[in-house]
């Protein structure tokens, strides 16, 4: 690794934070780039701005002066990681995107993986209670709902009015454990569980909950990237990218 590298960061998992306290570690100069305010008890440990990802050349300007890039974003923020490869690829600078490895699939009975939450409409049975954690923004999605309850996860607390009478917001800080999730979904009934496949641990509990009760799973699969870009699914292997610049 080159004396005093400047890598930028997209940011947005957790692994980001990580990724960025031990490059920081080794020497390198890391800034970040997020779509929004980080939350929770462990903020970036290094400089960070928020950045309305719009535009390649908007994006394009945030890497002047830097080496490189490494993509550690939410894994469902689409508009944050093709603008970072289009502007990266335009200006010349090296790309990585770190993903967690997807939850598997396949041999689970009653698992099923669809591209969006409008594919996974058909595979709710008429009367089902499903509980929803893809999203407010994924309920315009949901028109063809067949269920009879739609119990969507909300982590900030809010009174804006729900587009369907099916859907009911649910209220919850994390971290949620699998214990507390097995007692959620029993208290509200739940057959049926939508969620995306963000991989990794920390969202994982309510998966588990769902499998330890034997409920339908319906997980979400995360965007493509832009053909071309190299992807890393390991923090120690988005390091030696790093320390080989």
């Amino acid at each position: 690794m080159q004396d005093g590298l400047k890598l930028l960061i997209l940011a947005g998992s957790a692994e980001a934070r990580v990724i960025a306290a031990k490059a920081q570690q080794r020497g390198t100069v890391v800034t970040a780039l997020v779509s929004e305010p980080p939350r929770g008890p462990n903020p970036m440990p290094v400089p960070y701005r928020l950045q309305a990802f719009e535009d390649i050349k908007t994006m394009g300007a945030q890497m002047r002066g830097v080496d490189a890039v490494l993509d550690a974003s939410h894994g469902f923020d689409k508009k944050m990681s093709w603008l970072g490869a289009d502007a990266a690829r335009a200006a010349g600078k090296p790309f990585l995107r770190y993903l967690r490895p997807d939850w598997p699939v396949e041999g689970k009975a009653g698992w099923h993986a669809v591209p969006d939450v409008a594919a996974a409409m058909p595979l709710i049975k008429p009367g089902a209670r499903v509980f929803s954690a893809a999203g407010w923004a994924s309920l315009p999605e949901c028109a063809e709902f067949a269920g009879v309850r739609l119990f969507l996860r909300q982590t900030n607390r809010h009174d804006r009015p729900v587009p369907y009478d099916f859907v009911e917001p649910v209220f919850g800080e994390a971290p949620f454990t699998v214990e507390s999730e097995i007692a959620l979904f029993k208290a509200l009934q739940i057959d049926t569980l939508i969620a995306r496949n963000l991989g990794g641990q920390a969202s994982y509990p309510k998966v588990a909950a769902a499998e330890a009760l034997g409920l339908n799973v319906i997980l979400i699969s995360r965007p493509a990237l832009p053909a071309g870009v190299a992807e890393v699914s390991d923090v120690e292997a988005a390091l030696s990218w790093i320390d080989a610049l």
